[in-house]
């Protein structure tokens, strides 16, 4: 994977100027100086001009079935490159169609430009077809900073071309993610634009710890055992978050973005909290107590931490980010001591007070991430039920012949799939795997998958269950392009994680079964090809051949219903507890 953006010291940006052009061609050139290299989108009658533009440039574009695929796709494109993504969408319908998408990339952190069409001046309030003005729309939320985009402008003339331009290099460059929204009124795009003769040159520092703060923090952690929890921000440092723990003999956990940042099969490591996390994390926290636990990019969030008291160490928590809003928000009543800092900067200082020690292999006593033998313990029973596949049978045949197996990407989707992946799955390094647990949007993976396998130029694998599939897959368009796309759907001809929830709380279940589909079928239906799997004996032979597929490959599971995930597990333990704890969402 390319070095991201917030990694580095400082980035430069220096478009190459032509002298005139159109607004459009100017909008795509200068996004392409910035490292787009990818548009994924919907075309419409009001970007007809734009969608030229694009044809016209370096930047590959790919046309989608549905507005809100291209921008899961997007967001998954720039996780799996580092390089920033284009959503493109008409007016109306196109526009609102891709905000789930990009309210995702946003809370995910990628770097995503959707560039819309508006209604032209003359044209608003008169019932255009498809307006998009204010007398339509929010214009408030659609082009303005605030919850859905970090940056978002109207431009309503070719004179704010340069100062448009300035302020999304500016965005591209800093720490963190940056998603945009630029709207072109449809008379506006084929405008001429006079271009400035000198390039702007825009540079941006990531934040760095100062000496006298960095000390301050060795001397808390050398003070008293510690630990450390590992968030999707410190995916750039595995490396030496790996050196600290060795150094400091600091046992390790991690929240399910940030699987692999930290090696699963390291003796330090002691398991995933949050969502279908191991109980070995509070049983470690509980029984060592360690004094304060070292946050490294992670906000700590219900998905990651069910805001668990028991996870709260006595003296608190040191909380490491780039954002500077984050620490002490997930537990208000914990003494936190924030610092804004890039992980990898933070811990590279911070090595410097932890020298190499003789003893460096000794591991402290306490629980450990429990091993594949110890997590199927309690889901062995005599038997294979008939036409049927336990999930936990589909988990090893991904990471024996995905993960184990090959350089694929996994991806995990909202629902009982994501859980399943989270508990069972083991990786070795980050950029392995991807999972949004915080916006939780159904379809993301199933759609985000084609924008992952194009981006990389190279296998990537989802997990999703089938209501997921049916809502957003995009197989035709990964068809279209040829992306190496795999599917593994875990059918059980419903809603599996809302029924198991619904059934718990003793609420009603009775609409969430659906007709069993056919997902095979579905595939070759849309040109690709796929495996129906009814017995775990035939796993091995249906992720051979997708793995070796040349097409767009979906592997339809029928899996056991009946069979709770990691997650109803630890819902139904706590109600049997009488706690008052949070689970994804219920208060219990």
């Amino acid at each position: 994977m390319q070095q991201d953006l917030a990694t580095r010291d400082a980035v430069a940006f220096e478009p190459a100027y032509q002298t005139e052009t159109t607004v459009a061609a100017a909008l795509v050139g200068h996004l392409a100086e910035l490292g787009v290299e990818q548009a994924y989108g919907v075309i419409g009658g009001a970007i007809g001009v734009l969608f030229d533009a694009l044809e016209e440039s370096p930047i590959e574009v790919r046309h989608f079935r549905h507005e809100s695929g291209a921008a899961f796709a997007a967001a998954e494109a720039y996780f799996a490159s580092g390089k920033p993504a284009v959503v493109f969408t008409t007016t109306g319908p196109g526009t609102l169609n891709a905000l789930t998408g990009l309210t995702a990339a946003r809370w995910e952190g990628a770097k995503v430009i959707l560039i819309s069409g508006s209604t032209s001046a003359p044209q608003r309030g008169r019932w255009a077809t498809q307006e998009t003005s204010a007398y339509t729309l929010p214009q408030d939320a659609l082009y303005g900073t605030g919850p859905l985009f970090d940056f978002a402008l109207r431009l309503e003339h070719a004179a704010e071309f340069p100062e448009l331009a300035r302020r999304l290099s500016i965005g591209l460059a800093r720490p963190g993610g940056f998603v945009a929204h630029v709207g072109l009124p449809i008379g506006l795009q084929a405008s001429r634009v006079d271009l400035p003769r000198h390039r702007p040159r825009t540079t941006l520092a990531v934040p760095v710890a100062p000496a006298e703060e960095v000390r301050y923090c060795a001397g808390l952690l050398q003070a008293d055992p510690f630990a450390i929890w590992v968030g999707f921000g410190a995916r750039h440092a595995g490396d030496l978050v790996l050196e600290l723990a060795q150094r400091a003999r600091a046992r390790v956990f991690c929240s399910p973005r940030a699987k692999g940042v930290f090696p699963e099969h390291h003796e330090l490591f002691v398991g995933v909290t949050g969502i279908g996390g191991h109980s070995s994390v509070a049983e470690y926290m509980t029984q060592m107590q360690p004094r304060r636990v070292l946050v490294l990019g992670s906000r700590l969030g219900e998905a990651t931490s069910f805001w668990d008291p028991d996870l709260e160490p006595a003296e608190g928590f040191i909380h490491v980010d780039v954002d500077p809003t984050v620490p002490g928000v997930a537990y208000p009543d914990c003494h936190t001591h924030g610092v804004q800092a890039e992980i990898g900067r933070f811990l590279e200082a911070l090595l410097e007070h932890f020298p190499r020690r003789e003893d460096e292999a000794r591991i402290l006593a306490g629980p450990h991430h429990p091993r594949w033998s110890e997590l199927e313990a309690t889901a062995e029973q005599d038997g294979e039920p008939a036409g049927v596949v336990r999930p936990q049978a589909v988990m090893r045949a991904v990471q024996r012949h995905v993960i184990d197996g090959s350089e694929a990407l996994v991806m995990s989707e909202c629902g009982n799939a994501f859980a399943w992946c989270n508990h069972y799955l083991r990786f070795p390094a980050a950029a392995r795997y991807r999972v949004s647990t915080l916006f939780g949007s159904m379809g993301h993976c199933a759609a985000g998958v084609v924008g992952a396998a194009l981006a990389r130029g190279g296998k990537a694998v989802a997990v999703v269950g089938d209501g997921s599939m049916l809502m957003n897959s995009e197989i035709s368009t990964a068809v279209q392009y040829r992306a190496p796309a795999v599917w593994v759907v875990l059918n059980d001809a419903g809603y599996g994680m809302c029924e198991s929830s619904q059934r718990v709380l003793g609420l009603a279940t009775g609409q969430l079964s659906m007709p069993c589909v056919d997902f095979v079928a579905l595939a070759r239906a849309m040109g690709a090809d796929g495996a129906r799997v009814e017995r775990a004996a035939d796993l091995d032979g249906a992720f051979e051949q997708a793995m070796a597929a040349e097409l767009p490959f979906v592997i339809d599971v029928r899996v056991d219903p009946g069979e709770p995930s990691p997650l109803m597990e630890r819902f139904e333990s706590l109600l049997k507890q009488g706690s008052s704890k949070s689970v994804a969402g219920w208060d219990l």
